[in-house]
């Protein structure tokens, strides 16, 4: 159990069985179309416990996911890649009964999005990009080494923690402190970190090669003042323009403008949400 919504209801964790392990997830139940939301790696599901309570309060089917060897989602996994997250998200698509759905991926979980998008789009309604890395860019060495020393030293989990303040450059919610706790656990339980380091080096040629294939609604978000960008803006124009989508900066806002300024995000996301609804003429 990650998170209360506004009225104090619990949303129990669910699982749901894979081949090569179990997936962890929260489902506020109801009727109205699904919405399937994929947090960054290296982070926790309730990365969207400020938008979930939002989207069911709406009448949507709120389903927030842990990643693969994340949460409490199971580990290890054979693999930790873009196809093989794409596909987890398909196949609880299917468990769920309940698609077309809309999809929301952050971070890393943006590529896994585009690319079940492209693969299965008569089951997506819509994609949700949050300051995505779906582009096959170019790192630099010295950022890939800087990267790669972080994640590959004895106290890599201090240093991810550390890192993940950064995430958030002009306001941390009020239960910053309860959040990082959590993840800095997670983070230090065996294999834990493993999927992370995984999902980092892995291609995003997968979706990057999809992103002409997206033939959905798209919504991309950047945080103006996300640090894992160059220049978020010029990110965010290239995914718009890729998939055919509308971009929204928040100004101010880091690698998790849904979590750092919740009240400028979700009215983005809920108007996208309603105006994406009716255009496959459901």
């Amino acid at each position: 159990m990650l998170w209360h919504s506004e009225r104090n209801r619990p949303v129990e964790t669910s699982y749901f069985q894979r081949p090569e392990g179990t997936l962890a997830y929260d489902d506020t139940g109801g009727q109205g179309d699904l919405v399937l939301m994929l947090p960054g790696l290296g982070a926790l599901r309730s990365e969207y416990r400020y938008l979930a309570p939002q989207l069911r309060d709406a009448g949507y089917r709120a389903v927030s996911v842990d990643l693969r060897g994340h949460g409490a989602s199971s580990v290890p996994w054979d693999a930790y890649d873009v196809p093989s997250v794409g596909s987890d998200l398909l196949a609880l698509i299917d468990h769920l009964d309940a698609g077309p759905a809309h999809l929301v991926g952050t971070s890393f979980a943006g590529a896994a999005v585009v690319w079940a998008a492209a693969e299965h789009p008569d089951v997506v309604r819509s994609l949700v990009l949050i300051n995505a890395f779906a582009r096959a860019t170019g790192v630099s060495p010295l950022m890939r080494a800087l990267t790669w020393l972080m994640m590959h030293n004895p106290w890599r989990v201090g240093a991810w923690v550390a890192y993940y303040k950064t995430l958030y450059p002009t306001h941390k919610p009020g239960d910053f402190g309860a959040y990082l706790g959590a993840l800095r656990a997670n983070m230090a339980e065996p294999g834990r970190f493993d999927a992370a380091v995984g999902m980092t080096f892995s291609s995003r040629r997968p979706s990057d090669e999809r992103l002409d294939q997206v033939s959905v609604p798209t919504l991309v978000i950047m945080g103006g003042s996300d640090g894992d960008f160059p220049d978020p803006a010029a990110e965010g124009r290239a995914l718009a323009e890729r998939t055919g989508g509308r971009l929204e900066i928040v100004d101010g806002a880091g690698h998790y403008p849904q979590t750092e300024m919740p009240d400028h995000t979700a009215p983005l996301i809920l108007d996208f949400l309603a105006q994406a609804s009716p255009y496959r003429g459901d």
